[in-house]
This record gives C-alpha cells, structure tokens and sequence, in this order.
C-alpha cells in the first residue's frame, strides 16, 4: 500500500458564476505556468462541468502531499500562482488531498 503522503492528489472543486468563468479560465491560464515550474508539481488538469456549467475541478498531482504544502507553498511559485487564482479562492468547494489506489488506466485509442 503507498504511503498517504507520497503520489498525493489535490482536488479543488469550484462553484463560478457565468461572468466570471472567462476569467478564471484566464488566470488559471497564467498560472498553470508556476506549477509547470514547480519541481513539486507533476501534472494538472482543469475540467469544466457539462450538465452544471458553474462547476470546474482543478485536479493537481504532487510528488507528495508534504512537499506540496512544505515545498510549494513556501515557494516563489506559490506566492505567484496564488496571486493570480486568489480572487476565486472565495468559490473553492472542496480542496482537499487523496491517493491513488488502483485502477489507474487509459484504454488505447481503438483508431
């Protein structure tokens, strides 16, 4: 069994109201940068809700949830990236941390 605080997972769930979801498109744009450049950081997605268009799930995978809150949030990266996604930080419905258990595929593409 992995240890929680490695391969740790972030999920931040969002409430945004139609008039502000170009923005939050944007700045999460623009912010994507700083967890590219994060050696902490090892992939992110950003998925917006079809049946509830107000609702966007940032998915971010860290090295492990030690170095995300003692690495990256003491980082430069952070202070820049938080910056840029602060004014929705009011919108955050969850933000919490899992791990991967298994199950962890992607069927090839049949073409």
């Amino acid at each position: 069994m992995k240890n929680a605080l490695s391969d740790s997972v972030e999920i931040i769930r969002y409430t945004i109201a139609a008039d502000q979801q170009l923005a939050f498109e944007q700045d999460y744009a623009q912010a994507a940068s700083h967890l590219q450049a994060s050696p902490y950081c090892r992939s992110y997605q950003i998925l917006h809700g079809v049946e509830e268009a107000a609702n966007y799930i940032v998915i971010i995978h860290w090295t492990s949830m030690d170095e995300h809150l003692n690495g990256f949030r003491k980082s430069e990266e952070f202070g820049l990236f938080f910056r840029l996604v602060k004014p929705f930080f009011t919108s955050i419905q969850e933000m919490k941390h899992y791990t991967r258990l298994t199950g962890d595929w992607t069927k090839p593409d049949p073409a």
